[in-house]
């Protein structure tokens, strides 16, 4: 019987096929399994056949429908493994299938293709200009360097060309996918030495054979893109949920991180956006359930919308319902006050920031203090909470690290005459803050028996915006010791201020850090263009003992420039908004790959208005619609926090709503909280924008904001 394999660009031609196209190739691929491989030959139905003048004698198609074909890569080597490579129109298949070739990399031994046509047509007249040139881009290394880190006669050939980064990706889609990702690491300055490290000796197999590869070797040796099906079972799992390539394909460095067997302690992933961060967490979970039966996780993040989604990604990553039983969703605080109730019996009502600011102001007047509610409101987040004061004594001699207005010992003692004012004002009316919620939660929990909850582990997404008080609680959940906790965020992505020492708070990661520097999911345009929101801005790692950049971060995918554009009236603004949205589904783009978000609800709620009159389904994030609920997807920026869409539109980016003044504390009043708010105002900016996979539409109506300046945009008002 035939063994059939799936190549990670036949999941990306899947995912964008119409319903009864895919059923189509659903009842192709079950007839593929149940044939033997003379009766696949001779079936009439499948028909498949070779490709005349394919330069890949390999290369076969086989009828999905009329119109439809997909692109097969047959065994010539005795074996019976056949590899599923596209779905694609009939003629495209014909046309795609004709130029490429399919070989397997000298380094990596994995199976890789190029459009062997397009190179070799290529290759001379770029030659001649680069006899012309002043400089290429790889001269520095040799020929046998090259070779060593898999680069083939024909690419080496058509590297020493390369004049440019911009000449080597506009090159790349012709180029093997590993040679392609060398060259890239060693443009970027990378050395030799390195990209063995990161790129070859990850892909490589323990055992190699140098020589008589066969096609199913070199399939076996291709996890990062191509996957394996074994039964029909699994073939209809596959084919029957809506897919996406992560649930399947993890990138060497991912899955090494992801399915490590064990760590001796908690271990930290970082990287920018889009890098997979998410995907690695959520494999995680995959590994930990899978290493002993009855072991719970807790998997944990900051906003209730990104809890929802990380649920639903794990139900469709997880194997059966026994394991996603003995998994638990959720946000630290919801975590949090289900604790309180379960040790405590009650749980006092949570406030929120509005809310918690007007009992600062009340504090203030009422004591008439010489500081803002703001002020008060910051001493108390990351002074008295962050490092668990609980008596004057105990402040009067705390670090205030990170506040820039120095308090002498009277004023320290008015400050805490305020929070104990504060505290007791929301004591008599039963309420509390999230963060006051944790702080006892995490008392009780350190007192109490740890099978009130029964976790095993926890994961935690997103942990850039946990404060020292979210985190004690985690912290106090498990004890410390093997796989105990397994965190990834971005420092860059930091939009709640939280300051955090994770080493203070009893969580060491020394010697069990990894960095992911490949963005999977938006193009470099629109990773360069939304980096340069950051203006170079020097940012605190995850664990507050040093700093964080984006060096060597990039993305592989190539698109179009996000486009920027000013307007004279809020109105002209959302008009323009709703035309981009109705021009991206015209695009095909469907209306839930699709998002709009504000920084404030009140334009939100206008632009959503505008789509419902013309006809455009819209969901708003908040409300926690179905992964599958039909439309576009309205959110705040903050709610846009760790979600990703096809196209985004982010709208209001103004003077005076991005930077939001009432949320930046005066230069003269604390210089370092000032310098902190804008940085976080420009990572807010940065999230929302990075959200956006293909297409990115940023817009303003009046002044834009300040932190659009400095780098090129392009400018237009209408």
């Amino acid at each position: 019987m035939p063994q059939l394999a799936f190549a990670k660009s036949f999941w990306e031609d899947y995912d964008a096929l119409d319903k009864q196209v895919k059923a189509g190739v659903r009842r192709a691929m079950e007839k593929f399994q149940q044939l033997t491989i003379a009766e696949l030959y001779a079936d009439k139905g499948l028909h498949l056949e070779s490709v005349h003048n394919a330069r890949d004698t390999r290369m076969r198609t086989i009828r999905v429908n009329d119109f439809w074909r997909g692109v097969v890569l047959a065994p010539d080597d005795g074996s019976d493994m056949f590899l599923l490579v596209k779905v694609v129109p009939h003629d495209d298949a014909y046309t795609w299938a004709t130029r490429q070739l399919f070989t397997v990399n000298t380094a990596t031994r994995a199976l890789e293709v190029r459009n062997v046509v397009a190179i070799e047509q290529l290759t001379p007249a770029l030659e001649q200009a680069a006899a012309a040139a002043p400089s290429l881009l790889f001269a520095r290394h040799s020929d046998t360097v090259l070779r060593d880190l898999g680069i083939d006669d024909q690419v080496l050939r058509a590297v020493r060309t390369i004049a440019d980064k911009p000449q080597l990706d506009a090159f790349g889609s012709l180029l093997p996918e590993d040679q392609f990702e060398v060259l890239q690491y060693l443009a970027e300055g990378f050395t030799p030495d390195e990209v063995y490290r990161d790129v070859v000796a990850e892909r490589r197999p323990a055992a190699t054979t140098a020589a008589g590869d066969t096609l199913a070797t070199a399939i076996a040796n291709t996890a990062s893109r191509i996957t394996l099906v074994t039964d029909a079972d699994e073939l209809r799992d596959m084919l029957e949920k809506p897919f996406a390539a992560w649930r399947v394909f993890l990138h060497p460095s991912q899955r090494r991180i992801a399915y490590r067997p064990s760590y001796n302690g908690p271990a930290q992933v970082t990287g920018g956006p889009g890098t997979g961060k998410t995907v690695v967490a959520l494999h995680r979970v995959k590994h930990l359930l899978s290493r002993a039966p009855g072991r719970r996780v807790l998997v944990t993040t900051y906003t209730n919308a990104l809890a929802r989604t990380l649920r639903e990604h794990l139900a469709l990553l997880l194997d059966d319902d026994e394991q996603l039983s003995r998994v638990e969703v959720t946000t630290v605080n919801a975590f949090a006050h289900r604790t309180l109730k379960n040790l405590a019996g009650r749980v006092p009502a949570a406030i929120g920031d509005l809310d918690e600011r007007q009992v600062w102001r009340r504090v203030q007047r009422r004591l008439d203090l010489p500081w803002t509610e703001q002020f008060l409101a910051q001493e108390y987040r990351h002074v008295v909470l962050a490092h668990r004061i609980t008596s004057r004594d105990e402040y009067q001699a705390a670090s205030r690290r990170g506040r820039g207005t120095a308090l002498a010992p009277r004023q320290r003692d008015r400050v805490w005459q305020a929070i104990e004012a504060f505290a007791g004002d929301l004591r008599t009316s039963g309420r509390a803050t999230h963060l006051q919620v944790c702080m006892r939660a995490a008392d009780l929990l350190r007192d109490a028996d740890l099978a009130v909850h029964g976790f095993d582990h926890v994961v935690v997404d997103e942990a850039q915006d946990l404060h020292p008080a979210q985190w004690r609680v985690l912290r106090a959940a498990i004890p410390a010791g093997p796989d105990d906790m397994f965190i990834t965020g971005d420092p860059h992505q930091r939009i709640y201020d939280a300051r955090v020492s994770l080493g203070a708070l009893g969580i060491q990661i020394a010697g069990r850090t990894s960095r992911l520097r490949i963005n999977y999911r938006s193009t470099a345009e629109i990773l360069a263009w939304s980096t340069g929101i950051l203006d170079g801005s020097s940012i605190e790692d995850l664990a507050g003992d040093g700093s964080d950049n984006l060096t060597g971060y990039r993305s592989l995918l190539h698109g179009k420039r996000p486009h920027a554009t000013g307007c004279h009236t809020e109105q002209a603004e959302v008009t323009a908004v709703v035309r981009q949205v109705r021009e991206w589904m015209e695009h095909d783009v469907q209306p839930s790959d699709i998002a709009v978000c504000t920084r404030f609800n009140v334009l939100l709620d206008k632009i959503g208005d505008e789509l419902a009159e013309a006809n455009v389904p819209v969901v708003r994030l908040k409300d926690g619609p179905a992964g599958d609920a039909d439309g576009v997807r309205l959110a705040t920026m903050h709610a846009m926090k760790g979600l990703e869409f096809r196209c985004v539109a982010v709208a209001g980016v103004n003077a005076s709503a991005v930077p939001f003044a009432k949320e930046i504390t005066p230069a003269d009043v604390d210089k370092i909280q000032h310098d902190s708010d804008m940085l976080r105002e420009r990572c807010l900016l940065f999230v929302a924008c990075t959200r956006a996979r293909e297409s990115l539409h940023v817009s303003w109506s009046g002044a834009a904001s300040p932190f659009l300046d400095g780098y090129s945009r392009s400018r237009g008002t209408i």
